[in-house]
């Protein structure tokens, strides 16, 4: 078969146009994850600038606050249904009336956690013997109630690989956030500037999302002949039920065991460890997610796409991570001041096991595009069975104990999560090894000289050593991939510049 030409030229071949599909298909991913993953780096500039000027104006007491009180939100939000929104990524099948269907089903779910909330709030404030935590939780239900207006017009450009409006979103709705939680804390409004900071980035996501996807589609509150979707968003909203098990338990557990001071540090150490699994990551797994999708309605074998997408992601969090934990010492005193140097053994033990916590995050996106959200279901399962069985042995160790069962947890989860992804995706744990292989190498490469030269070179000021180390650190991370590697620097490089990169087929992760 081929398509017709003009007399004057060639015809174009069934393989010609395969090309070309596959670079358009290629194209439309790197602008996705460029405004997905770029906005998100400009939204978190703004969050951290903020973050770390507000903590300069707060006391460890008024995060171990916020902390207790996101147990619950958290706790309730996987009811919200945002993982029925992604089934509309997902579905091959879409109309207005099926879009609407889910629309309707979201409003009532976040009416109805916004009413539980309310009414629960005493109920946790007296778990943690703090009353303050119901007028919290009480301001924070209000957050419920703006769900359905950011996650229908998110997803709705997610399947369209639209992500430049909802990055334009994002980086307003931040930096609304930043400046509530900067003037409220600077007028001495305690825990409760973050409280509103955190409401205000809601509101103004919801509005932002709503007009930029021009998200017109009215909610339908009848069910009838939308159950796949909802099936799929059911295994979802299970595998979310068990990941907040999983992600919350550290707190819930804590929080009765440990002062409030100490459990602040801790909170605080793990917002800096999740820098890239949570705050970079997730916005790669939309993208993923959306693009694998595509890609499966096409009947195309996944395994090569996933390889490269772990080996992108890889090459950028394991060498932020080894370097947080070398330097940690050095970083909580620039960026936070001298009173959180309680967090520098936490921040270095969280930072050593987050790359085995970041190659479990980036596989749940490819079995989930084939279909097979049960693959994900499964290990959520596991994560939630091994995470607070861990906090819950070690706890009585106070915060390092969270870190050692941290040390256990992530990578006995990832090595199961590997065990049942890779066989159904088609990727041998070779393949992966030999993916990853060079990322081992350049960070022990960094490690040792790191380690050499803060022992040869000593410097005082907290700042400058961090300056050495860094440099020196990000160096040796880029010349071993140079010279010892230089292949794969040129291949990433032309996969992330060059449009007409695709005869090694086009990347999820660029």
């Amino acid at each position: 078969m081929t398509v017709s030409t003009p007399a004057s030229e060639p015809p174009i071949t069934d393989a010609q146009q395969s090309d070309a599909d596959d670079t358009r298909f290629a194209a439309r991913v790197r602008s996705a994850v460029a405004w997905r993953w770029g906005a998100q780096v400009a939204a978190q500039i703004i969050t951290w600038t903020s973050t770390f000027l507000v903590v300069r104006l707060l006391d460890p007491t008024d995060y171990g606050l916020f902390a207790m009180s996101q147990v619950v939100v958290t706790a309730l939000a996987f009811l919200n249904g945002q993982s029925f929104a992604t089934s509309i990524v997902q579905t091959e099948r879409i109309d207005d009336r099926r879009v609407g269907q889910v629309f309707g089903m979201l409003i009532v779910a976040n009416v109805l956690l916004a009413s539980i909330q309310f009414l629960f709030a005493p109920f946790a404030a007296a778990y943690f013997d703090e009353p303050i935590v119901a007028e919290l939780l009480r301001v924070q239900a209000v957050i419920f109630l703006t769900i359905p207006f950011i996650a229908m017009p998110s997803e709705w450009l997610a399947r369209k690989l639209e992500f430049r409006k909802q990055g334009q979103a994002n980086m307003a709705s931040a930096l609304v956030g930043a400046m509530t939680a900067l003037f409220l804390a600077w007028l001495g409004w305690g825990v409760w500037a973050l409280i509103y900071a955190g409401l205000s980035i809601f509101v103004a996501r919801a509005i932002g999302l709503m007009w930029a996807a021009r998200f017109w589609i009215a909610p339908v509150f009848n069910p009838k002949g939308a159950w796949d979707l909802f099936t799929y968003g059911g295994v979802l909203t299970l595998c979310q039920l068990f990941w907040i098990i999983q992600s919350q338990s550290d707190v819930v557990i804590a929080g009765r065991l440990l002062a409030t001071y100490d459990l602040g540090l801790y909170t605080q150490a793990l917002f800096l460890a999740l820098i890239v699994t949570g705050r970079f990551i997730p916005p790669i797994n939309e993208v993923a997610l959306a693009a694998y999708s595509e890609l499966h309605r096409a009947k195309k074998p996944l395994g090569p796409y996933f390889l490269k997408t772990v080996r992108l992601v890889m090459m950028v969090c394991t060498p932020v991570y080894v370097g947080l934990a070398l330097t940690s010492e050095h970083v909580i005193p620039v960026l936070m001041g001298d009173k959180w140097t309680g967090l520098i053994p936490i921040v270095a033990g969280l930072a050593a096991v987050m790359p085995a916590f970041a190659l479990h995050l980036i596989c749940s996106p490819v079995t989930n595009a084939m279909g097979r959200p049960k693959v994900y279901l499964f290990t959520s399962i596991v994560g939630a069975a091994i995470f607070p069985a861990m906090f819950a042995l070690l706890v009585a160790d106070g915060a390092m104990g969270l870190v050692h069962a941290w040390w256990i947890s992530a990578p006995l989860l990832c090595a199961i999560t590997l065990t049942v992804t890779l066989p159904r995706i088609g990727v041998t744990p070779f393949a992966l090894l030999r993916a990853i292989l060079p990322i081992v190498i350049a960070c022990a490469a960094m490690s040792l000289t790191v380690l050499g030269v803060e022992k040869l070179v000593v410097i005082d000021s907290p700042f400058f050593a961090l300056l050495r180390s860094a440099s020196v650190g990000a160096t040796v991370y880029a010349a071993t991939f140079w010279f010892g590697y230089r292949g794969i620097v040129r291949e990433t490089w032309a996969l992330l510049r060059n449009p007409n990169s695709h005869n090694t087929g086009p990347s999820l992760a660029i």
